[in-house]
């Protein structure tokens, strides 16, 4: 009996075209991008050229291009996106990501729907539903644990999609709501301000001091390098890296680290395969520790852990080199025993614990274990004994800003001869095939090895193409003399065949259709919380049996104080002051109680509250007035080849 074995998915970034075919070489699976408008990154768009631009390069390797599709719509804006996705969909886009439930209610392509992060799926119940209404993927929360993922996979047959590796958003996808508060900028329209990277102080309930000048809401980096095999055993099977606004070289690094590491997963786990075709040399050792990161964390894949915050610096402070030996007028002497090179960016932190930044001009060895660093500019601040840190390795980088990888699709070849000449069938690793012939008058060869090599070899020159030779097969009677122009004709036109066999036999992945008779939502009334902006939205929660439904805090409905981000992340439990860890425990404030804290920065106070049941963190604010008097979005034009009423 023959098992099909279940095939894993690494996703990659694409801030661009380019970075997303940078992506692809590298070793993805599949990548993300934003179309024109309505992602949410608003900052990393693209128009329609680039995304069929991408898929094509994509689909030569049965790789796949996802379009993040992922804003909630205002009811003037549904036409537009409408002929947007539509307009996707012909470029070649393989599955929209989105987080707007009113998009199930309108006229689809045949294209597959990706349930977006902003949906925020930290539930069995809501994963359930999702995987009855028609997502072949969707995207479970961050906070996530391996048992309720293993849970989530018993009960449903869509792909389960996880993070694995770069930032992390402290709220809860599609539950945080202080950037549209402060600013009018909304991170479900993809324009986030980042507020959780700013410095606040904190204080307890007493008004007293716990910290201050400090990025609380702040958190290091997602990185499940070392959990990969718990993962796919719990059910995952694609892996996704943040980052479309990182620039090329995370980009490049990350991929390829991650695809390293699958790889010699799927070598020992034959029950999986590679959802893409092609393998890939690099001329680099991947090291994601070198591109931006604030440091690592797996959060809470393992459960509720300490030190998952970056307090000190949202930045990135980089590897650390050792501690400062002398200053000079014009120098820094460190006593290091890591290489360091002339460019490298070198950082330390001053006595207000800032991040200052410098670029080393010059290097010069002074012994084994230290060197003399001379920069572009001598810093304010940097003293004896401080710790230094560099944040930009510039032989690592020039070797990533190069052409860095090379992906190619292993192909058989058989050469045999036919009555009047020769024909050539190639066959490459996903079973496409392509033949070949010419005619020729046989020579017989005079020198049988050489001839052979030659032969060989002429098959062999398959160029700047995407195939690479895995074998070749000689199926004659004896050894003939091949002229090399004929050979060379003869394997061009097999290659040009397989290569057009390959596009024409590209197949997107199908639709799934919702479960007959309608899935039921899992509660019967909706808050503010549940993201709903137009009226296709609200008729869909309708159709699943929701009774009362409020409208989107976009909306400007809510006026009163509520939950503005609602987070695992928990500054009693980061404090040492967490009353289920430390029951009876006399604090540093005194005894643990289950009293509020209060978030400082500049006239804005929040209050933070604490959920303990769920264990979460509800930071508590109201709606400027100002944002009161943002117009309503206006309503968003495209073109199709596709008529809008189709």
């Amino acid at each position: 009996m023959q098992h099909t074995r279940k095939h894993l998915e690494l996703l990659s970034p694409a801030k661009n075209a380019d970075f997303g075919i940078e992506a692809i070489n590298h070793g993805a699976d599949a990548v993300y991008i934003g179309g024109p408008a309505f992602s949410a990154r608003a900052k990393a768009t693209n128009e329609i050229a680039d995304i069929e631009r991408l898929a094509r390069h994509a689909h030569k390797f049965n790789a796949k291009v996802f379009v993040a599709f992922n804003t909630i719509f205002h009811d003037n804006e549904l036409e537009g996106a409408q002929q947007l996705l539509w307009q996707m969909y012909e470029a070649g886009a393989d599955a929209l990501i989105i987080q707007d439930m009113g998009l199930l209610e309108m006229d689809l392509p045949p294209i597959q729907l990706h349930a977006s992060t902003q949906t925020d799926i930290r539930t069995v119940e809501k994963a359930v539903f999702l995987d009855q209404v028609g997502f072949s993927q969707i995207v479970l929360a961050r906070e996530m644990d391996l048992q309720t993922i293993r849970q989530i996979a018993a009960q449903t047959s869509c792909n389960l999609e996880y993070f694995i590796h770069g930032a992390l958003c402290v709220a809860f996808s599609g539950q945080c709501f202080i950037s549209h508060a402060h600013t009018g900028r909304s991170a479900n329209r993809g324009e986030c301000s980042q507020e959780c990277r700013l410095p606040y102080t904190l204080e307890d309930q007493k008004g007293r001091i716990i910290g201050k000048d400090k990025h609380f809401l702040s958190l290091k980096d997602n990185d499940q390098s070392a959990n990969l095999r718990a993962l796919i055993e719990a059910g995952v099977s694609s892996f996704k890296i943040e980052g479309r606004y990182k620039d090329l070289p995370y980009v490049k690094n990350a991929t390829a680290y991650y695809r390293q590491l699958l790889d010699e997963i799927l070598e020992e786990m034959p029950q999986y395969a590679k959802s893409s075709a092609g393998q890939i040399t690099y001329t680099f050792t991947p090291q994601p520790e070198k591109t931006f990161n604030r440091s690592a964390t797996d959060y809470f894949t393992h459960g509720r852990q300490a030190d998952i915050g970056a307090f000190d610096t949202p930045k990135f402070a980089g590897e650390e080199l050792g501690k400062v030996s002398k200053v000079g007028k014009d120098f820094i002497d460190v006593a290091t025993d890591i290489e360091l090179h002339n460019g490298d960016g070198v950082c330390f932190f001053d006595v207000h614990k800032e991040l200052v930044g410098l670029r080393a001009n010059t290097i010069q060895r002074l012994d084994r274990h230290a060197q003399r660093i001379i920069p572009n500019e001598m810093p304010e601040g940097v003293t004896r004994n401080m710790t230094v840190y560099r944040n930009r390795d510039q032989a690592f980088m020039r070797l990533l800003e190069k052409d860095s990888a090379t992906r190619r699709i292993a192909v058989d070849m058989m050469l045999r001869e036919t009555r009047d000449g020769f024909a050539l069938t190639v066959t490459d690793e996903d079973g496409f095939t392509a033949h070949a012939e010419c005619v020729a008058e046989k020579q017989i060869a005079q020198n049988v090895e050489k001839a052979e090599a030659t032969l060989r070899e002429n098959l062999g020159k398959l160029g700047n193409t995407d195939f690479a030779v895995n074998s070749i097969r000689l199926e004659t009677t004896q050894s003939w003399f091949v002229p090399a122009s004929l050979i060379n004709s003869l394997r061009r036109d097999a290659m040009e065949q397989l290569a057009e066999i390959r596009r024409m036999g590209y197949q997107r992945p199908p639709q799934r259709k919702p479960a007959e008779p309608p899935a039921i939502y899992p509660v019967d009334t909706l808050s503010y919380l549940a993201n709903v902006y137009n009226h296709k939205a609200r008729a869909f929660y309708e159709r699943q049996g929701v009774k009362l439904i409020a409208a989107a805090y976009e909306a400007n409905e809510e006026l009163d104080e509520v939950p503005l981000m609602i987070t695992k992340h928990c500054l009693r439990f980061s404090h040492g002051l967490c009353p289920k860890e430390a029951k009876g425990v006399i604090g540093v404030q005194g005894t643990v109680t289950a009293e509020p804290m209060t978030l400082i920065s500049g006239n804005d106070r929040y209050t933070l509250k604490f959920d303990c049941k769920p264990c979460e963190m509800h930071v508590m604010g109201k709606i400027r007035k100002h944002i009161l008097q943002i117009p309503q979005p206006q309503p968003i034009q495209f073109f199709s080849k596709r008529p809008a009423a189709a």
